[in-house]
């Protein structure tokens, strides 16, 4: 048998009991909120082209900015760039990233021969996938 001196709890003992359970229960609520507005929705990939563009060495750099505001994470991000002069491709360029988590953003630059301010310059995402 048990002893009731034995049963019965101390304030401190309630206290410490209601104040842990009251933070396992935040944790466990922002978990699960971050878990319901979060799932399903699937990255939400952008491309933006930096103003300046650099001239070094007869080069043209067009720097660029990739922004992941989806909820899920995208590998093998493709970006696409594609210099038009009078209507025709004069050049085009590819690049690659690797892993963009949700809200992650990465930067890069491409590269051309041609002045980029000459012509019309596309700068878009050609594809992803789910990790």
């Amino acid at each position: 048998m048990t002893n009731p001196e034995q049963a019965k709890r101390s304030l401190a003992e309630w206290v410490t009991f209601s104040i842990a359970s009251f933070i396992l229960a935040i944790i466990v609520s922002l978990v699960g909120y971050t878990w319901v507005i979060e799932k399903n929705q699937p990255p939400i990939i952008s491309v933006t082209k930096k103003e300046v563009i650099r001239e070094i060495d007869g080069q043209f750099y067009v720097p660029f900015e990739v922004v992941n505001t989806g909820g899920d994470t995208a590998e093998s991000v493709q970006i696409m760039a594609e210099l038009l002069i009078d209507g025709k491709v004069a050049e085009s360029g590819e690049q690659q990233i690797d892993f963009l988590s949700s809200g992650e953003s990465e930067e890069g630059a491409f590269v051309f021969s041609q002045n980029p301010r000459q012509g019309k310059l596309n700068l878009r995402i050609a594809s992803y996938k789910l990790p």
